[in-house]
């Protein structure tokens, strides 16, 4: 009998607890939420890791923490019930005890600060990152909308808009497809070169514009980064382009099954070096595995984490002005672009093995 993905989910959960030997398992994360309820929302402020519910599992039962704003909803619309989730439900103004009364001497993990509690949070995360055929189905899905999204905000951008304007467009163009634009960076013109997080500003664009975004969906979160440039490139930009697409494009290739991420990051270490831009990477992170969150754990030289089959990754390679990213999932075969735009201009980057990779360009708009 074929389990649903339901079924699959609580599974992994036992045995999770049983390998850690605690009793319960809290997860009170927006992201764990999501996971652990095959794609339900808890959250009402998306600036919160944290949702408006929990989830608690014991020997005893599955059980839905929540006040009565929330329980409503989550069991008219996102139908947890159905999932044999245990509604305790409190009044908005009052103390909850339900978590303290119903893991009383019982030895518990969870993924928040909750008193008594082990801190499992970094594992939890590795066991998000190992997504279910279902759900990278869904992944494709999200990787698609966030394309577009993209690729309409950007055709969009005019030089004399504030990044404001452009944050609008972006945050405009992925929530009417509905995904939520839970990172909406941009830069224009010298912040490109100044900041690798830049939150927008009412600076005015004059030639140059960086939109980056995190869309999130069914609580899967897809990342994607694009530059569009009015007028001919310089030769400075044009040069940092093709050096940082062929970065990302050893991240890409190197992201293979049972390699460890620090094979993988020292792999664009020394790409990095090989083209001349030696010590760049440390001036900003090079991203890592996505799942529930933008990413569940940052890969670095020293990371021992094997990559699966199944997986998806984000990395976001950067010289100063330039980056590079996209959403994959790695596969048996190699990798498949989830956030690739139809149409765009690529460039075409060979590896010393000779392999041949397409990288997106700078967009010129002349």
């Amino acid at each position: 009998m074929i389990k649903t993905e339901f079924e699959q989910k609580q599974s992994i959960i036992e045995d999770f607890m049983e390998a850690r030997h605690i009793d319960a398992l809290l997860l009170k994360r927006a992201s764990s939420f999501a996971w652990a309820t095959c794609g339900s929302s808890s959250y009402i402020n998306t600036a919160s890791s944290y949702g408006e519910a929990a989830l608690l599992i014991t020997s005893k039962g599955r059980y839905l923490i929540t006040n009565n704003i929330e329980a409503k909803r989550l069991v008219n619309e996102e139908l947890l019930d159905k999932q044999g989730w245990t509604p305790k439900v409190s009044m908005w103004h009052k103390t909850d005890s339900s978590i303290s009364d119903l893991t009383k001497g019982l030895r518990v993990g969870a993924d928040c600060d909750f008193q008594g509690s082990i801190d499992l949070s970094a594992e939890i995360a590795r066991m998000r990152v190992n997504l279910l055929p279902i759900e990278q189905d869904r992944f494709r899905t999200l990787g698609k909308v966030c394309a577009r999204a993209m690729e309409n905000a950007i055709h969009a951008v005019r030089p004399g808009m504030s990044e404001f304007e452009i944050s609008g467009l972006l945050a405009l163009e992925s929530e009417k497809l509905g995904a939520q634009a839970i990172v909406n960076l941009i830069a224009t013109d010298e912040r490109i070169f100044n900041y690798r997080h830049p939150l927008p500003t009412s600076k005015k664009m004059e030639r140059y514009a960086m939109l980056v975004l995190c869309g999130r969906w069914k609580g899967l979160v897809a990342s994607i980064t694009r530059l569009v440039h009015f007028g001919w490139l310089t030769d400075e930009l044009q040069k940092k382009m093709e050096v940082v697409a062929y970065i990302d494009a050893t991240f890409l290739t190197g992201t293979r099954p049972k390699r460890t991420l620090k094979e993988v990051f020292m792999d664009a270490v020394a790409a990095y070096t090989r083209r001349g831009f030696t010590g760049e990477w440390e001036l900003h992170h090079q991203g890592g595995p996505a799942g529930y969150e933008p990413r569940e754990y940052i890969a670095t030289p020293e990371s021992e984490d094997v990559v699966f089959s199944g997986q998806t990754y984000a990395w976001n390679p950067s010289i100063t002005g330039t980056k590079s990213e996209d959403t994959i999932l790695v596969t048996d075969d190699g990798f498949e672009v989830l956030t690739e735009i139809d149409d765009w201009p690529m460039l075409m980057v060979e590896l010393p093995d000779g392999k041949i990779v397409k990288r997106p360009a700078i967009l010129e708009i002349k």
